[in-house]
């Protein structure tokens, strides 16, 4: 079964060694960056910051800053299980007649996914409303220098489709402007900009609630690149292996986790904008300031001892670098799916999630690794992927040795590199418009005589296995490490 909260994360996250207290001051304002930001450059522990002068609740940043507490998060040995069942969760989700299926013993944990509504939550024992609304009540992180304000670094932005009524659950910074108000940086590809394309279009402002510091699942689900006909609280729940508990907001016609540290209840209002940024992002760059709409409170409730949970993006190793890594390992199967010719599978880190993939295929006939390229341009938020490199099956494309090696011999630029023009990530500073560039497909596999190419392909220098039987035995002997 999932956490309960996210003080029983913490609890857990302890008891393994992978949390450290914190009880010397520390502001908030860059103090608390730039010491996880040193923590996260080393693999270190998740940070509990108990004292935060001027406030009432401590910050906990990092706690999903490795592979192990990713697999803590989620409460599994390993992501590959989750990813074994995910095709299954896909298809009960999608098909609303499946859904029947789920008291079926077979299908126990998927039948656990559907979230259970409750009467009253941890999340709402305090209520502010109006005037009392104070978004500086929060420890809300100043990240960098350059940034243009606070921001609500690890929120999960509720909304719901004001025609068809399906709910979208997606990870938007908060801009904190004032006590009652805050930008709503969502992309125009991400699941809540569409919703709040629709209710402008019809003249309507957009009921949206945030929830701060759900359950590690929920958290997770947040980030997670699902098909828009998949419910993200659906899929935390499938991830727990138990329902999610949603409590009624009092102001706005949404449900939130009922375990949540702390809510924000609210709108945005058609037609408005307001400048937004500039914020130190996840490419290591900061994201240019511009306009966004803007989210008025109607209600901010929370816990009494509420844990107020924050992350920081910058430079690669960070804590969404580890967070993206278990995607790419959980969504993998479900890429496959679609292309079963996949191998492998790499969204490098130094890649920060959009620049770089490296995959591997069983390559079937002339021109497939182009044919890869271009199917994984149209799969979701893989069209943001600028550079698409595909190698044959027997490349470790999770051995950046490996693929700059292969990379190196197998290439001839003129021939084996390809141009496209699509979207792009609205982080990418260097493409000529916002939102609008090229991609690059380099194919690095072995060229075949239907493909043009009439040289011998050379063999690559391996030592005979017997030879290397006979060493391994002789080794303990030669007194080498």
């Amino acid at each position: 079964m999932g956490y309960r909260d996210l003080q029983e994360f913490i609890e857990r996250l302890e008891q393994a060694g992978e949390l450290v207290r914190l009880r010397e001051p520390v502001s908030p304002r860059l103090e608390i960056t730039e010491i996880t930001d040193r923590i996260s450059k080393r693999a270190g522990p998740a940070l509990l910051f108990e004292e935060v002068p001027g406030y009432a609740m401590p910050v906990l940043m990092n706690a999903f800053g490795s592979m192990k507490r990713m697999c803590l998060a989620l409460k599994v040995d390993s992501l590959d299980g989750i990813a074994g069942e995910l095709l299954d969760f896909m298809e009960v989700e999608a098909n609303t007649l499946m859904k029947k299926l789920k008291l079926l013993p077979k299908l126990a944990r998927l039948g656990r996914m559907f979230p259970k509504e409750v009467s009253r939550g941890p999340c709402q024992e305090v209520v502010l409303t109006g005037d009392d609304i104070d978004l500086g009540q929060l420890p809300v992180l100043t990240c960098w220098p350059g940034d243009g304000g606070p921001f609500i670094t690890l929120p999960a932005v509720f909304t719901r489709h004001p025609e068809t009524g399906r709910r979208n659950v997606g990870m938007y910074r908060l801009q904190v402007y004032d006590a009652r108000t805050t930008g709503m940086h969502w992309h125009a590809h991400k699941g809540g900009a569409q919703h709040y394309r629709v209710a402008e279009a019809r003249g309507e402002a957009l009921p949206v609630a945030v929830a701060i510091g759900a359950d590690p699942a929920v958290t997770y689900a947040a980030t997670a690149p699902l098909p828009e006909d998949i419910d993200e609280i659906v899929f935390a729940g499938f991830l727990r292996g138990e329902p999610v508990d949603l409590v009624n907001c009092l102001t706005q016609p949404l449900q939130v986790p009922a375990e949540s540290q702390i809510v924000l209840e609210g709108y945005v209002a058609p037609g408005e904008r307001r400048r937004e940024g500039p914020f130190g992002d996840h490419t290591g760059y900061y994201s240019l300031a511009d306009d966004y709409p803007v989210f008025h409170l109607t209600a901010l409730t929370r816990r009494r001892r509420a844990i107020y949970p924050a992350t920081i993006v910058g430079r690669p190793p960070m804590e969404d670098c580890f967070m993206a890594k278990a995607t790419e390992r959980i969504f993998f199967p479900l890429i496959q799916k679609t292309l079963p010719e996949l191998v492998d599978l790499n969204l490098p880190m130094e890649g920060v999630f959009h620049n770089l993939a490296f995959v591997s295929i069983d390559k079937r006939y002339a021109g497939h690794a182009r044919k890869v390229m271009y199917a994984l341009w149209g799969l979701g938020q893989m069209m943001f992927t600028k550079i698409v490199v595909v190698f044959d099956r027997e490349v470790d494309v999770q051995d950046l040795g490996q693929v700059l090696w292969r990379l190196g011999n197998n290439v001839d630029p003129k021939r084996d590199v390809v141009f496209s023009e699509g979207p792009v990530d609205a982080l990418d500073h260097a493409a000529p418009l916002a939102h609008y560039g090229s991609k690059m497909g380099i194919d690095a596999t072995r060229k075949w005589p239907e493909e043009g190419f009439t040289r011998p392909w050379p063999q690559v220098i391996e030592m005979d296995p017997e030879i290397q039987r006979k060493v391994d035995k002789l080794w303990p002997r030669l007194g080498l490490k």
